[in-house]
């Protein structure tokens, strides 16, 4: 199975509901580095290491209505690994 990192910037009601914890959690239950962070313009920007398959369950997960706040859209990136990524952090 190849190794993959997925960038996702999630637009919505995504700062200060608990969704940087909520990705957190969800991604290391899926054995993912990486890290969730908010940028200026009121999207959260996941950005996730591991498995294909994992990450691309993430991505399913994010657009699934079942997160905290309320997600508008998701547009994804995928692109090779890069090192040093160790562990899931909210930034």
């Amino acid at each position: 199975m190849t190794d993959v990192r997925l960038t996702a910037w999630v637009r919505g009601r995504v700062q200060g509901v608990g969704f940087r914890w909520w990705t957190r959690a969800r991604a290391l239950e899926l054995g993912l580095t990486g890290w969730a962070r908010n940028t200026e313009d009121g999207r959260v920007e996941v950005v996730a290491q591991g498995p294909e398959e994992s990450c691309a369950r993430l991505l399913e997960l994010l657009r699934s209505g079942n997160t905290p706040g309320k997600v508008d859209g998701v547009v994804e990136r995928w692109s090779e690994t890069k090192s040093g990524v160790e562990g899931f952090v909210e930034r």
